[in-house]
């Protein structure tokens, strides 16, 4: 054991104890006597620096227990003196210890969301997609899904729904179908100038070329889309 450790460990039950007698009277009062700190400190003499650094941690611990039922301004001229020795035989020792028994942050949980779904040849810069094979279409903004993808009807047989690229070009509310005996055509979207639409329809069976929709996607799509929105059907 070095002479400077001695030294130290000497400083720190020194301090440990003149401590302990300043509050002894409020002590007295308030709960048991301190533990003996100066004994504590005194029996790391001819052990390990670490050791040494355990028995004051210890003792620090002790003594801000013991002082917790006191008057908080003797509470702290007990505590402040400790700490005061500690730091001085032992620098950075309270903010090493302190540190370690805090909590550590726990990392943020995973954003909980669809995950990224696959979009085919879909362009990013598309507003609407329509998967006809597959049966689902979606919108997105700069190639990010944020609607859907949700289920349509596309063209029965000998009247398919044109695939390629479109873009949005009328909307009317409630429109009819002339041609279809005035068939209702809620919530219209037309993407090309021969008739061919988004709209609210029965997915129960195809459609003569438009693209139908439950109701509150066809409510979303009219609402969602505007003039000029590019329209990509693959």
């Amino acid at each position: 054991m070095s002479s400077i450790s001695r030294r130290l460990t000497g400083l720190l039950a020194s301090v440990a104890a003149a401590a302990t007698l300043l509050v002894a009277p409020v002590a007295a009062q308030a709960q048991p006597a301190l533990p003996d700190a100066s004994s504590n400190v005194a029996d790391a003499v001819g052990s390990s620096q670490q050791d040494l650094r355990d028995s004051a941690w210890s003792t620090r611990t002790q003594i801000h227990q013991q002082t917790s039922a006191l008057h908080p301004q003797a509470a702290n001229a007990v505590r402040g003196a400790y700490d005061a020795a500690i730091e001085s035989a032992f620098p950075g020792l309270i903010n090493q210890r302190t540190e370690a028994a805090r909590p550590k942050p726990q990392p943020a949980p995973a954003p909980v969301g669809t995950p990224a779904m696959n979009t085919g040849p879909c362009p990013a810069d598309a507003k609407v997609c329509v998967d006809i094979d597959g049966r689902r279409t979606w919108l997105q903004n700069n190639g990010q899904v944020y609607y859907g993808p949700v289920a349509h009807a596309p063209g029965k047989p000998g009247q398919e729904t044109p695939r390629g690229t479109f873009w949005v070009n009328r909307k009317v509310k409630d429109e009819v179908s002339y041609i279809f005996n005035n068939a209702p055509m809620p919530y219209a979207v037309y993407f090309t100038y021969n008739g061919h639409a988004f709209h609210q329809g029965n997915l129960a069976y195809e459609s003569a070329g438009c693209i139908r929709l439950n109701p509150n996607d066809a409510v979303t799509y009219f609402n969602d889309l505007q003039i000029g929105d590019k329209v990509f059907i693959y």
